[in-house]
């Protein structure tokens, strides 16, 4: 068995490990062996649809030691006016010259693609050669990405029915009377739009919706100077919204009415809450679907008829269905990030697990104990719920308190490209930033207090 020692185990080579370890080999002199199941980096980039894009603007995605995109804002579609959304494939090629062009040629990092990791640092190549790494530290990525084309549906499909993935819509070369997308969450909404821009009328798309989802605006989280007021507004509109609520449900529609969450239909009430982030004319779009169905999950369709929790339902015999109903980031309790012999990758931050990565790789290499360590990196719960948008909130406040104490950290914080506030805080002076740090300091103690009041209280649907 051929041994391999080296500082760090990194299992994954997805957008978190590869943060992970770019941070860290830049910032230290250890070396690293990433060990991947795919073929190339990307993680569940690699099995996305073809049309996939980022929901974020480029600027404060991938790793911090080298840009994504161009830098510039679209003039044209439905993100016309903000900073540009990579594609998947420029996603999957930009993490292959990651790896390729900056962390292989430091001679520190040795990756091993196509390999499966066994546990107790073994590993075993395609070839089915076995390795064992000898490591100080293994690094595992403690969120589970599932994307649709990586399992078949959930639900029974009878034969005669055509049911395919978002990634199989590309190759359609014929037109369905009837298209019935199957789940809510953003992968679907791709789907819808990505329908409706090939000429596909509203009228002829079923949309099958478990729950309705709180949405998150576009034009809230721009990097770039001109935007810079917009995002500070938004900023400190949720914080006075917490201020301002007297219960869960209130919260919602002050932090709807503040422009700071946004719903497709406002009539439902949504029960779901994902990061998902989506353009006022992506909203608009999504809005000209009015054959929504809202009877719960799908539990088998056969031709003509749909069986879902709440009943069935009557369909056109010949109608195409699109899956997506796969859970994206799946529930996993948040766990430790840092003890003696492991690193739990989770998100540190809301809604950015490679910038939370990449802190977690910087904390890795620059203070001297897992008890420190961990005070700079409490685990922020992925979101499910509307709730958890409070839980978010509570638990990366406590975090952003510890960063403030810490002028080194904060100075990295503000530094990192993969911060969505670096971009807003190169757009003020540093003045206006200090001030900015400073009220945020003083007020966050009292901001944290309200949201262990709201979450006490309860009252919101959850699923």
């Amino acid at each position: 068995m051929r041994t391999i020692e080296a500082d760090y185990l990194v299992v994954g080579a997805g957008a978190m490990g590869l943060a992970f370890t770019d941070t860290l080999v830049a910032e230290t002199d250890a070396t690293v062996v990433v060990v991947d199941r795919n073929d190339q980096p990307g993680g569940h980039w690699t099995a996305a649809y073809p049309f996939v894009r980022l929901h974020q603007p480029s600027a404060y995605y991938g790793v911090n030691s080298r840009s994504l995109g161009s830098d510039t804002i679209d003039h044209s579609g439905l993100n016309a006016g903000y900073y540009e959304l990579a594609s998947g494939a420029e996603v999957c090629a930009y993490f292959d010259a990651v790896m390729r062009q900056h962390l292989l040629p430091t001679g520190r990092v040795t990756y091993l693609p196509m390999s499966e990791y066994l546990g107790d640092g073994r590993v075993r190549t395609l070839g089915g050669e076995e390795i064992e790494v000898t490591a100080r530290r293994v690094v595992t990525t403690h969120v589970e990405i599932i994307v649709p084309s990586m399992r078949g549906p959930s639900y029974d499909v009878a034969a005669g029915v055509e049911c395919m993935p978002p990634n199989a819509l590309p190759r359609l070369r014929e037109a369905r009377g009837r298209y019935v997308i199957v789940g809510a969450g953003k992968t679907a909404m791709d789907a819808c739009l990505w329908l409706l821009r090939h000429g596909v009328a509203p009228g002829r798309l079923t949309w099958i919706k478990p729950r309705d989802s709180w949405l998150l605006d576009r034009a809230a989280i721009q990097p770039g100077s001109q935007f810079a007021r917009g995002v500070l507004r938004d900023f400190s509109n949720q914080l006075n919204a917490v201020l301002e609520a007297e219960s869960l449900p209130d919260l919602f529609r002050i932090l709807e009415d503040k422009g700071c969450l946004q719903r497709i239909d406002t009539s439902v009430e949504p029960t779901m809450y994902r990061c998902a982030i989506l353009s006022k004319a992506e909203l608009e779009e999504l809005r000209r679907i009015s054959d929504v169905v809202r009877m719960g999950h799908v539990q088998s369709i056969e031709p003509g008829r749909i069986t879902l929790e709440g009943g069935t339902l009557d369909t056109d015999g010949s109608a195409l269905y699109i899956d997506c109903s796969a859970d994206g980031f799946a529930r996993i309790a948040p766990t430790t990030v840092f003890t003696d012999e492991r690193i739990a990758l989770q998100a540190v931050r809301t809604c950015q697990p490679a910038f939370s990565a990449a802190v977690i790789g910087h904390v890795e290499a620059t203070y001297p104990d897992n008890e420190t360590k961990n005070a700079y990196c409490n685990p922020v719960p992925y979101p499910s719920d509307p709730i958890d948008w409070l839980r978010m909130m509570l638990a990366f406040n406590k975090n952003q308190l510890q960063w403030f104490t810490d002028p080194d950290m904060m100075a990295w914080v503000d530094a990192s490209r993969l911060n969505v506030l670096h971009h807003v805080s190169a757009g003020v002076s540093e003045r206006a930033r200090e001030k900015i740090i400073s009220v945020l300091n003083s007020n966050m103690p009292v901001i944290n207090d309200k949201l262990e009041k709201l979450l006490a209280q309860g009252g919101y649907p959850e699923s």
